[in-house]
């Protein structure tokens, strides 16, 4: 089959490698209609966060099932399906406790040789009643394709919202511009939160923020110092401060930004030498929370109540690509173009 495969830093190829197989009779292979390439793809992309070369890439699909171990006890060929952007075995302790980004036996689809990505024409998904999630039986795949933020985008968005404990008296302020930002803005005004502030670098995204529900947005200019200073004149006092980029520079505007007691809600994925300075987080009295998203055990929820954030969510992915035309996909998001790619394969 056909998939996406890292060659070098600034080049995905899409190479033909082995079909997708059930390894063990828990496993199901789904046929992808549609996977997203995510903001983390890019730290591979640039060369940030080294990987091998022919590492499959992807970890965010919808799809249909193809096949199903003997073992498999909720699906049958032919359900419509969202996976989580990582898989579990679903019996640990880290799994009962609603903790599944922690199980021992699971991992990550995509970033290494042998394990099969989501930017693909089908993969493999271990574990199958453990991660997958059926949605409604779509009517074609247009309508199965707008569930595709349910795989990442929108499950980190309520992660980041949870860890930020936002209430009506909740003073939100948000870094970054990205997909998991513009579903924070979401989410954060779904849970009540009394105002919600957006820092971020581009306009046209902003604008969506805005649209979304943020009440202030901010075009940051200079260092994270002066960046959360123009937050703080703009909002006043921040509770919640939520960082979905992972960069050294989100980071520090996010710490900049927030009032002393508050909380730091972390969901970006750090990349390159990204620390936080513990003796400024001792000094402030400031809460962290956060880390890798639990994204199957949003899922359900999502799929069950959140229809219309669905819908309103679609418009993150601004421009659809070919498999075959992953470099394109990729220099887009690289180049700022669109806010989401996807991949049709």
């Amino acid at each position: 089959m056909r998939a996406v495969v890292f060659d070098r830093a600034g080049l995905v190829v899409v190479d033909e490698i082995d079909d997708p197989v059930l390894s063990a009779p828990t496993d199901a292979v789904v046929g992808v209609v549609a996977a997203g390439v995510c903001g983390s793809d890019l730290w591979y992309f640039r060369g940030i966060d080294p990987v091998e070369r022919g590492a499959p890439l992807g970890h965010e699909f919808v799809g249909v099932v193809r096949q199903v171990g003997t073992q498999v006890e909720n699906f049958r060929v032919g359900d419509a399906v969202v996976a989580p952007f990582n898989y579990a075995d679903g019996t640990c302790a880290a799994c009962r406790r609603g903790l599944p980004s922690s199980c021992p036996a699971g991992g990550f689809w995509g970033g290494a040789p042998g394990r099969g990505g989501a930017q693909a024409e089908a993969i493999t998904v271990p574990f199958a009643d453990a991660n997958l999630v059926r949605v409604p039986a779509p009517s074609d795949d247009k309508e199965l394709f707008r569930y595709l933020l349910a795989a990442d985008v929108l499950p980190t968005a309520c992660h980041a919202v949870a860890n930020g404990e936002i209430t009506g008296d909740s003073s939100v302020a948000i870094v970054g511009d990205g997909p998991v930002a513009l579903a924070t803005v979401l989410m954060a005004s779904r849970a009540g939160a009394g105002a919600i502030t957006v820092v971020g670098h581009h306009a046209d995204r902003l604008a969506v923020a805005s649209s979304f529900g943020a009440t202030h947005v901010l075009l940051a200019e200079g260092d994270a110092v002066s960046a959360g200073e123009q937050t703080r004149r703009l909002a006043g006092e921040i509770t919640t401060v939520i960082e979905c980029v992972g960069t050294q520079a989100a980071l520090d505007t996010a710490l900049a930004c927030v009032r002393d007691g508050g909380l730091l809600s972390w969901v970006g994925l750090p990349v390159g030498d990204s620390v936080i300075s513990m003796i400024n987080v001792f000094d402030r009295n400031l809460t962290l929370r956060g880390g890798v998203t639990p994204a199957r055990h949003y899922l359900p929820g999502i799929i069950d109540s959140m229809s219309s954030e669905l819908d309103r969510l679609a418009s993150l992915v601004d421009f659809s690509f070919r498999l075959d035309d992953a470099q394109a996909a990729y220099e887009a998001m690289d180049r700022r173009r669109v806010i989401k790619s996807a991949l049709i394969p």
